[in-house]
């Protein structure tokens, strides 16, 4: 399983609004993706405009290539898009060990 690990930084003051559209993308347009398999969203309490997202994907292809390179991608950074302060910093991760 590979971590998506995206750090978004949103403008200033659109937290609720932000918060509802990451929920609605997440649910109703990357959940459709192929190989997603869950995702985690927190917000920064020193950073109140920084959030943390985590989605969890089968391969490190099924979000390169089968979402970033698909139709869902337009689809949800329409939705997501336009609250971002800067591009995303986005890395992904593979599991060494968990409890």
């Amino acid at each position: 399983m590979i971590l998506e690990l995206a750090d978004i930084r949103i403008q200033p003051g659109q937290q609720a609004a932000f918060e509802q559209a990451i929920q609605r993308g997440l649910t109703t347009v990357a959940a459709q993706a192929k190989g997603m398999r869950g995702f985690k969203v927190n917000k920064g309490i020193e950073s109140p405009e920084r959030y943390v997202l985590q989605i969890f994907w089968d391969t490190l292809e099924d979000h390169t290539l089968g979402f970033r390179e698909g139709p869902l991608f337009g689809q949800w950074r329409a939705i997501v898009g336009p609250f971002f302060a800067a591009p995303p910093v986005v890395e992904h991760f593979e599991l060494v060990a968990k409890s």
